[in-house]
């Protein structure tokens, strides 16, 4: 056995390498199954027949087919994000705005992710932290937008005992 010498722990950007301007293709993507949104549907006592009911969804135009429940939709595109930017460095979310829905996911449809920090400023009362926000869109397989959202955080600062 050998004497390990480096350790790297997979964590996300800490607030000093946070470009805004920068656009993070979050890769890989996720299919959304019928499993899927029926489970969030259900769990979040969300009763739409459009994401439940097949018979009744299938009669609906202009989609006649059940729809992927738009908050599951926003729930995958932040959370496609994490692994890259904000694992273990984020404080937590600060609020969510300008979130649009211009196409809907279907049954077996892939979501793909891209975030563009759009802003970052020091936080003026918790010092080692900072406020950035991210432009979040996510896109079908297809390329076709299907989500965007705006999205505030709270982001550590890069402990002294880590930097380069």
């Amino acid at each position: 056995m050998t004497d390990i010498e480096k350790v790297i722990e997979q964590r996300g950007l800490w607030f000093e390498e946070m470009e805004p301007g920068v656009r993070y293709l979050h890769r890989p993507g996720r299919t959304i199954t019928e499993a899927d949104n029926v489970l969030f549907t259900t769990l979040t006592m969300n009763t739409q027949a459009l994401h439940l009911d097949a018979a009744f969804a299938d009669a609906q135009p202009p989609f006649n087919q059940r729809l992927v429940n738009s908050m599951l939709t926003l729930s995958t595109l932040v959370g496609l994000s994490v692994a890259q930017l904000t694992q273990g460095t984020i404080v937590g979310n600060l609020g969510f705005s300008d979130i649009a829905f211009p196409r809907p996911l279907f049954h077996g449809d892939t979501l793909y992710a891209e975030t563009v920090i759009s802003e970052k400023r020091e936080s003026k009362s918790r010092p080692g932290e900072g406020i950035v926000t991210f432009a979040h869109t996510g896109r079908n397989q297809r390329g076709d937008i299907v989500a965007t959202a705006s999205r505030k955080t709270m982001v550590r600062k890069q402990p002294a005992s880590e930097e380069c």
